[in-house]
């Protein structure tokens, strides 16, 4: 049997005493922080929402006042490494409207109506500043969404992160009527393919987008071909698509058959998420003017055409699969939402040179 070695027991007074502050983490700096989330937080007050900042928990109350058969729909996303670009720049607070709009903007794929969500935002030391702007940045996505932001976790962790850093994480939670739940199914050959503007590259592709800002050690402050300058374009924040198309698909005879949000993959992987199996999208190219700011991308990048569509979303956010009948009267109905809003295609038959479901031209 191997020995017990002798155990020496310091008394605390040869010692120097420690405090969590001293191990890094402050909790009286995240205590005023709360305060200054709960006061962001309460201009997203909504209907449905018992209680929100401050408790172990949020209580929200399922609306069943005005769905019958309601099904809960969640999400959750970052922002990637947009984060980076916006740290290095000083810009915070849209990166907290990037983080809803990528959640808000997913469930409404599934004709979700948005209720409530939450975030994480995860750091080495906290600067409150950052973190305030941040959180104001998250309360204007929820504004814009019509959701409740009804709390969150921040979480200090020294020798986790660089200094100055953080990470962000976004969970959503919505509602729909479960017979009014888009699920691709009534997608068919001679639907036409409409596609709403993004403003920008949105939060998708910002590795590469970094890569060749490093590479080339180009000027972000350059003055594109459109009178943006790159940095402006390149954080511009997530458009929020919700309240533009809330409205029509609580419709009894609503006209949309799908809706695909063009984040990761692009247009090629992200139209074919909602098709059939017997569908194919076949996308004009050129049916919609792409932003200056993609240009700029493929041309500073040598980035390859195919590579572009798979990456970003190339000026589109937001595609619409509805009747042709309908097609042109919703496009004006969602251009008087604000919305610029382009023809980019149709649905036809998948043969054998279109199994990937799309074909983009």
């Amino acid at each position: 049997m191997r020995g017990i070695d002798t155990i020496v027991v310091v008394p605390s007074s040869e010692k120097t005493p420690l405090t969590y502050r001293d191990a890094g983490v402050d909790i009286a700096r995240g205590n005023a922080l709360v305060d200054r989330i709960r006061a962001s937080a309460s201009r997203t007050q909504r209907d449905g929402q018992l209680a929100g900042i401050g408790g172990f928990g949020a209580l929200f109350e399922v609306p069943t006042d005005r769905y019958k058969r309601p099904v809960m729909v969640s999400g959750t996303d970052g922002v990637g490494t947009k984060l980076k670009l916006a740290i290095e720049l000083k810009r915070n607070r849209g990166v907290g409207i990037d983080l809803v709009a990528m959640c808000v903007n997913d469930i409404l794929t599934l004709g979700a109506e948005p209720l409530f969500f939450l975030d994480y935002y995860a750091t080495a030391k906290l600067d409150s500043d950052v973190a305030g702007d941040v959180v104001d940045g998250i309360a204007d996505g929820c504004q814009q969404a019509g959701a409740a932001l009804v709390g969150g976790e921040t979480a200090e962790m020294p020798g986790m992160y660089a200094p100055g850093d953080y990470d962000l994480a976004g969970f959503c939670v919505g509602v729909v009527e479960r017979d009014r739940i888009l699920d691709g199914s009534a997608v068919g050959v001679g639907d036409v393919v409409l596609g709403i503007a993004s403003s920008g590259p949105h939060a998708n592709g910002f590795s590469l987008i970094r890569r060749i800002i490093e590479r080339d050690a180009a000027d972000i402050d350059l003055v594109l071909d459109d009178g943006q300058r790159l940095c402006d374009a390149l954080l511009e924040p997530t458009h929020i698509y919700v309240k533009s198309l809330l409205d029509i698909l609580r419709e009894e005879d609503c006209p949309i058959h799908a809706l695909s949000h063009i984040t990761g993959g692009g247009l090629s992987e992200n139209i074919p998420r909602v098709l059939p199996a017997s569908c194919a999208a076949h996308i004009d190219a050129a049916g919609w003017p792409r932003p200056a700011v993609f240009d700029w991308i493929e041309r500073m990048g040598a980035v390859p055409a195919a590579e572009m569509l798979r990456t970003f979303n190339c000026g589109i956010g937001m595609v619409v699969i509805c009747r042709a009948d309908a097609a042109t009267a919703l496009a004006a109905r969602l251009a008087l939402r604000g919305e610029q809003v382009f023809t980019i295609g149709e649905i036809r038959e998948r043969g054998l040179a279109t199994q990937a479901g799309i074909i983009i031209e």
